[in-house]
């Protein structure tokens, strides 16, 4: 299993970037502490995802921070990415591993308790636990978690978990209290009219909380 670095989790959303290049935002991102990428393109076709993931992976591999395709394997075998992210109605987790290898991360969208436990019983490298709160960037989404819900997922899940949905530098610090072991933002960050300065802020939260986390167990 890899244990990345889950601290910081970026999924991009170009409609979001506006008139910036997505590239930039990820690149300043980065250089915030933004320690993991996924690219998040539901509206692209093919050509387009594969040439925004490609010239994406050329900003991470210098910074050698992990990319992430979301959904689709065949993006991520084209541009031979870090992993794949996938959803419960997606690919199987069996079928991507086979496909991918051992060694590219694969992570598995968690809407629930019951879904929790069913990701205990495969390999998965992390879960994504979504949404905790309700949020804009995401139509298809179940009912929020909660706090509540975070902690009791975390009270039994095997895998390490980033945490997702409205999530911002007033919330940061109570998901990394309740268990996750990180937090994925896309507004937050995207949204920005500084993302560097918008990724630092919430890095140093979340380390802060970990440090924290570390020294009470």
């Amino acid at each position: 299993m890899n244990r990345k670095d889950l601290s910081l989790y970026l999924v991009t959303d170009k409609e979001l970037a506006k008139d910036k290049a997505l590239e930039d935002v990820v690149e300043e991102a980065v250089k915030g502490g933004v320690s993991m990428v996924q690219i998040r393109e539901k509206e692209a076709c093919s050509k387009d995802f594969y040439q925004l993931a490609a010239s994406i992976k050329k900003v991470l591999e210098k910074y050698k921070v992990p990319l992430i395709i979301n959904d689709r394997l065949d993006i991520a075998l084209a541009v031979d990415a870090d992993g794949l992210h996938i959803g419960q109605s997606d690919l199987p987790y069996h079928v991507a591993r086979k496909i991918l290898g051992p060694n590219k991360i694969i992570g598995l969208s968690v809407e629930s308790t019951e879904q929790a436990k069913e990701a205990n019983q495969l390999d998965v490298d992390y879960i994504g636990l979504s949404p905790v709160f309700s949020t804009q960037t995401k139509n298809d989404i179940a009912k929020p978690l909660e706090l509540e819900g975070v902690k009791e997922i975390m009270s039994f899940s095997k895998h390490a978990a980033v945490a997702i949905g409205g999530i911002n530098s007033e919330n940061a610090a109570d998901l990394i209290k309740a268990g996750a072991d990180g937090i994925a933002v896309v507004s937050a960050i995207v949204c920005s009219p500084d993302p560097c300065k918008a990724a630092n802020k919430l890095k140093q939260i979340v380390n802060m909380s970990l440090s924290h986390k570390a020294t009470d167990t």
